[in-house]
């Protein structure tokens, strides 16, 4: 607020980090030793403090050599962050103290904090209870956090137990005017969560066991006494407080003095009518973070309530998405909305002895001033009351963990101006006129704030890296985050890089997620212990699958179940957060929740067998489908005859288009898959998986993680001395290092491929091998290596009546003889390649042969019928996502081009190839369109263009030592000399 014009107020925190504002503007108080001395003085109230006495505070018993010196400089870098401000630091006596400067006020959360402490004791001795309790609570909401977190020393010690103490007092007087207010339920949620807190406090025991007994639970009332009396003597050897044993023994004899006092009225004269405006809501946590859209939207629907008919809105999330969270935030501001009260009660409806409507109401309507005489037995009649009541008031109820819409029904206020907001795990499409919100996980963004509120910004900032790989292990989920900045704020030996590597093991992370009585395990339990056997097997077993998410016929699979059955116990996961609904078909788990599904898996499902059999079916289903998906793409191969046996039926395609889209649609879940199958009977079938799928291999967006999974596979191969599955992998790596540009390496697994094939007599190997290593002879211009490679493969796919494959070796060899002088037998053995193509109708391969005879006749001059087989081929692997060939032949294309005079069109090409080969092909073919782009662009005579390119280009070459070198040296040259 402003103290006149140009300045503004000065404002400083000690209950939570010690911060200070000008206005809106934070000043930088500098490091935590001098944050310490900041509220050192602040809490001093204006006295002065000795030298001595601040040194004793900020060091205690062991103050560094210097201490004094560094005192003043504290001192003088506080007054410097305070710049128009600095003179409310004095310095006087040998000492310091904080003061107002010219008559203005300093704003101290802690001073409002007692002011608000002693109004509150003001309007409790008048009489006034809601005055009271509405003055404890914003008294308590000016903590934010810890007190003077993240500060040490004997002075911040102290007063940090004071600030707890005091905090804990403050909330034992705002509960006690609850219970007189006759909120119940509202009591026992925060008082279960406050003992378990502070376990040995007995005044929170005390007032649970009040809060119990008038809820109608006597029994736990009485169970409460027992946990504490056997928790004290073994903790400190002593008994109960008198005054707790004797609420233990008035418990037992019923005495009606323990009963709801008479409700107050709103004015002094005890002849009024009774008017009681219930304010039963929770507190707000003072770190809430983000959610705007969420706080608008709810905002406004409840802002609709007044004048007008109920509104009701239903919040839905899995548990620790932070739906009561929200709903107490926008339930407080829209306060003003309601002005005749709000009601509040945790329904239980996550447990497993969920709150029954009769009793809500019965409580609700003692809340609202119904005497207990006048409170109807059975829910319709309680239920129409309720109604009756709040007819012609504008009251709030908000319905906390409602376990589904049934629960709901009979505690909507149903009057004009009045409005429920709900959340639940369920989602309520059930529930006629309510407006759902699907609560997800926070963004990146959100949770970082809430991690840095918590936690601090010194200690996030410095490990920002870290920090964020904590709330990725979250799973953004908001609980998680709260618990694991708890954590950390707790632990001030620890770093974010600590917490971060005790996240990182996911076997691990459920048992990491816990902090006093929060855990995130323990949320989910609830969730899961709802469920039916069905829907429980079908958690478990689904959670057992990797990748991002699962379509509906995987799923279906996992279960052992028809499609429809398979939905329809999905969906019902989803109504009750256990599953989202990724897209129309597509399912999938959050992280955390995925991590507690396989554990449950692993504890409940019987015999651990079926773990294995879900898995198995699941690689089976895709094996299947991919081998249908290979057949319609490649007719002729025989790859499909040499798999291994499945047992579980696939999709079927009706055409090429509708294959590859599945293909593309599946392809991080299939690799997933395949990649952790590599146990002795899953692996060959994981390694044919990936065979026939290897168009995966040229994709960018899955290339790498094709290549990872090959990997993974290989080493299981090995680990299991299964030489048939290690030759296979070394064929489908040949190809990945092949596409990739990494030659080399590609014919050291092509090399092995042919050995373990031929030792292990595998057809599929032995016989791809050497036309593999033929191709990269050829790309490496080994043309006297290639050729015999090349009629070897071409005689073993013959005996193997492999036609498709083939046809690939006499093509291959047609760029053999191209490359050394043979035009004639070149063109000739691409045509008969080609024609083996046509007749088995394998249109994608037949656009490798026409790529061949495409540079065949570019070699021959006849440029048109080159340009008009090279365009044909194009088309074709655009169709089949074929980027490689795609950029290779956009790169042949701008050859013909320049060569035939038309640059600009030349350019246009040779960048189209880049583009293409954007995380393919490796840097070779790259540097091949940029040489060429040089030579178009140098053609148009953009020289300096041109020059860059082959800049680009020479390093590459260099590098690969590949003989292009000179000719792109010789490029520069003349560029230069121009």
């Amino acid at each position: 607020m402003d103290d006149g014009p140009g300045r503004e107020r000065l404002r400083f925190t000690v209950l939570g980090p010690v911060r200070a504002w000008r206005g809106a503007t934070p000043l930088a108080v500098g490091s935590p030793q001098q944050r310490a001395l900041l509220a050192a003085l602040l809490l001093r109230g204006g006295r002065t403090a000795t030298a001595s006495e601040l040194v004793d505070a900020l060091w205690g018993d062991e103050p560094p050599h210097a201490a004094l010196a560094a005192l003043r400089t504290y001192a003088s870098r506080l007054r410097k962050a305070l710049g128009a401000d600095a003179d409310a630091l004095v310095s006087e006596s040998g000492g310091y103290a904080i003061r107002p400067v010219d008559g203005r006020p300093l704003d101290l959360d802690h001073d409002l904090a007692e002011q608000h402490a002693a109004e509150a004791e003001k309007a409790k001795a008048a009489g006034d209870r809601p005055r009271a309790r509405e003055l404890l609570d914003k008294a308590l909401a000016l903590w934010d956090g810890e007190p003077l977190a993240n500060l040490a020393g004997p002075y911040v010690e102290t007063q940090r137990t004071r600030l707890h103490e005091w905090r804990l007092s403050l909330t034992e007087t705002r509960i006690e005017l609850v219970l007189e207010a006759g909120c119940h339920a509202e009591a026992v949620s925060e008082l279960t969560a406050l003992t378990a807190a502070h376990p040995l406090r007995e005044r929170l025991r005390e007032l649970l066991m009040l809060a119990l007994y008038r809820s109608g639970r006597q029994a736990e009332a009485l169970a409460v006494y027992a946990d504490t009396r056997r928790l004290l003597a073994d903790e400190l050897g002593v008994d109960p407080c008198a005054s707790l044993a004797d609420l233990q023994q008035r418990i037992l004899r019923a005495d009606p003095d323990l009963d709801l006092p008479p409700v107050v009225t709103d004015g002094p004269d005890a002849a009024d009518p009774v008017v009681v405006r219930p304010q039963q809501l929770p507190a707000t946590v003072a770190d809430f973070t983000g959610r705007r859209a969420f706080v608008a939207e709810l905002g406004q629907q409840l802002a609709t309530a007044e004048g007008s008919v109920m509104a009701v809105s239903a919040l839905t999330g899995i548990g620790g998405v932070g739906k009561t969270t929200l709903a107490v935030h926008v339930a407080h501001a829209a306060r003003e909305h309601f002005p005749d009260g709000q009601l509040y009660v945790d329904l239980q409806g996550a447990g497993h002895n969920p709150c029954e409507p009769e009793a809500v109401l019965g409580s609700f309507l003692r809340a609202l001033g119904t005497p207990d005489s006048a409170i109807p037995d059975g829910l319709e009649e309680r239920s129409a009351l309720y109604r009756s009541t709040l007819a012609g008031r504008r009251v709030l109820a908000l319905l906390d963990n409602a376990r589904d819409a049934a629960q709901i029904r009979p505690l909507l206020p149903g009057a004009e101006g009045c409005a429920a907001l709900i959340t639940s795990r369920a989602r309520m499409i059930d529930l006629a006129g309510a407006h759902l919100i699907d609560l997800d996980v926070m963004s990146p963004e959100e949770a970082l704030a809430l991690f840095t509120r918590i936690v601090g910004e010194e200690r996030v900032n410095s490990e920002r890296q870290a920090a964020m790989a904590v709330v990725g292990a979250c799973g953004f989920l908001p609980l998680a985050i709260r618990i694991s900045a708890s954590r950390l704020a707790a632990r001030r030996t620890w770093t974010v890089s600590t917490l971060a590597s005790k996240l990182a093991d996911e076997r691990r992370r459920l048992d990491e997620l816990r902090a006093g009585d929060l855990a995130v395990k323990a949320t989910f339990e609830l969730g899961y212990g709802q469920l039916e056997p069905q829907q429980a097997r079908a958690f478990r077993l689904l959670g057992l699958a990797d990748g991002p998410d699962i379509s509906l016929a995987a799923a279906a699979a996992i279960l052992d179940l028809p499609l429809e059955p398979a939905e329809e116990l999905i969906e019902s996961l989803v109504d009750a957060s256990l599953l989202e609904s990724a897209a129309p078909g597509r399912y999938r788990f959050h992280d955390l929740v995925r991590l507690y599904a396989r554990a449950c898996a692993e504890r409940d499902e019987h015999p651990p067998s079926e773990r294995e059999a879900a898995l198995s079916r699941l690689l089976d289903f895709y094996l299947t489908t991919a081998a249908h998906m290979y057949a319609l793409e490649r007719p002729g191969d025989r790859l499909v005859d040499h798999m291994e046996p499945t047992n579980y039926p696939g999709l079927e395609f009706a055409d090429r288009p509708e294959a590859l889209k599945w293909l593309f649609g599946e392809a991080r879940c299939l690799l997933a898959c395949a990649q952790q199958s590599t146990t002795e009977g899953a692996l060959r079938r994981a390694v044919d998986l990936l065979l026939l799928t290897l168009d995966l291999a040229e994709s960018s967006a899955d290339s790498h993680q094709y290549e990872q999974a090959n990997k993974i596979l290989l080493a299981a191969a090995r680990d299991l001395g299964d030489q048939h599955a290690e030759a296979r992998l070394h064929t489908s790596l040949t190809n990945v290092h092949t596409l990739a540009g990494r030659l080399d390496d590609a014919d050291a697994h092509a090399r092995s491929a042919m050995l373990l094939g031929l030792a292990t007599e595998d057809a599929f190997s032995s016989s791809n091998a050497p036309n593999d290593r033929g191709i990269i002879a050829i790309i490496q211009q080994r043309y006297a290596d290639a050729e015999p490679y090349l009629s070897q493969a071409r005689t073993a796919f013959r005996d193997d009546h492999n036609k498709q494959s083939e046809a690939s070796a006499l093509c291959n060899l047609a760029r053999v003889h191209l490359e050394t002088g043979r035009l004639d037998s070149a063109i000739r053995l691409a045509k008969e390649g080609i024609d083996i193509y046509r007749k088995l109708g394998a249109t994608r391969r037949l656009a490798n042969g026409m790529y061949t005879l495409g540079l065949a006749f570019t070699r021959a001059g006849r440029l048109d019928e080159a340009a008009q087989q090279l365009t044909e081929a194009l088309a074709i692997f655009q169709d089949n996502r074929q980027r490689f060939w795609e950029g290779v032949t956009y790169f042949r294309l701008g050859e013909i081009d320049l060569g035939d005079h038309r640059p600009t069109q030349a350019a246009n090409h040779a960048e189209q190839a880049l583009t293409a080969l954007r995380g393919v092909g490796g840097e070779w073919w790259r540097a091949n369109a940029l040489t060429l782009l040089g030579r178009a662009l140098n053609a148009i005579g953009h020289t300096g263009r041109a020059r860059v390119c082959w800049q680009e280009a020479l390093p590459v070459y260099e590098r690969l030592g590949s003989p292009e070198v000179r000719e792109v040296q010789s490029l520069l040259a003349l560029a230069a000399a121009a």
